[in-house]
């Protein structure tokens, strides 16, 4: 499943909007994923899903 293994930061539903003469008409619901990457957390050995904002906060000096 697309979802983050640290946060558990998973998919979210988005309606679409579209301007036709002067006015904003809901169109059809599209699915947000959050930006997944593959990493080795430090002191760990197995590698996990985590979204880059999980990345950024592990790094951090």
């Amino acid at each position: 499943m697309k979802q983050c293994s640290i946060c558990e930061k998973g998919s979210q539903l988005k309606t679409r909007y579209k301007k036709l003469r002067g006015h904003f008409n809901p169109t059809t619901k599209t699915r947000v994923y959050p930006n997944l990457q593959w990493v080795t957390p430090p002191g760990k050995e197995n590698r996990v899903k985590a979204c880059v904002k999980c990345i950024k906060t592990i790094y951090q000096t």
